[in-house]
């Protein structure tokens, strides 16, 4: 039994490693919004990027730390000004993936949103689809990996940080398909302790409200 168990262990890692890009790729096709999950570097600029591309009406930028204006996000994009004046929404309240997908469920079916564009990380990606698909399941989800120079540069494989990085989110993921599956049998079991509380460690950029 302990070898099936480190069998399905390395066979799940396997799998979850699967879904990782490694280079960025256009989007498969438009959406009628863009949702972006602040916590990593370049996620809102690319995410400001498709939304400048015309593949969404409108974006969301989810989890937003509470002390952040507007204007703090607009000036590290400058060139993008009048997208945030037309077509930005902020949310402030999500403070772990969980909570990003209850707001950006709230922030589609109030615009009536039947495709969205998700943008984060590629590591986090898997789980980001994970709970945003049992948030809305009535809602096409497109997913746009960042693929950020840390990746390139130190490789999971060669240890060290980004390995680090990689197993943490691993463990994160399980957590979320396991806490879902219970949830579509009436179980609500809470496991957000597993991720990095809001506002936790240097606030270096002012979108960043979780370590996702």
């Amino acid at each position: 039994m302990l070898g099936l168990a480190v069998l399905a262990v390395v066979g799940g890692f396997g799998v979850f490693l699967s879904q990782l890009r490694d280079t960025e790729a256009p989007p498969e096709r438009k959406a009628d919004g863009i949702v972006v999950l602040t916590g990593g570097a370049s996620r809102v600029s690319d995410a400001m990027e498709l939304l400048a591309a015309g593949y969404g009406k409108r974006l969301l930028i989810s989890g937003v730390h509470p002390s952040s204006a507007a204007s703090d996000i607009s000036r590290t994009l400058p060139e993008r000004q009048t997208y945030f004046n037309c077509c930005v929404d902020l949310d402030r309240s999500a403070v772990n993936t969980r909570s990003n997908a209850a707001e950006t469920r709230r922030w589609a079916h109030e615009r009536g949103f039947k495709s969205l564009i998700v943008v984060t990380s590629n590591y986090h990606m898997p789980r980001a689809i994970v709970e945003l698909s049992h948030a809305m399941p009535d809602v096409e989800l497109i997913p746009y990996a960042v693929v950020g120079d840390k990746w390139r540069e130190d490789p999971w494989y060669e240890g060290g940080p980004t390995l680090r990085l990689v197993l943490s989110e691993y463990v994160k993921y399980v957590a979320a398909k396991f806490r879902v599956q219970l949830a579509d049998l009436g179980i609500d079991l809470n496991l957000d302790w597993l991720e990095a509380p809001a506002g936790s460690g240097a606030m270096r950029r002012p979108t960043t409200a979780q370590v996702n």
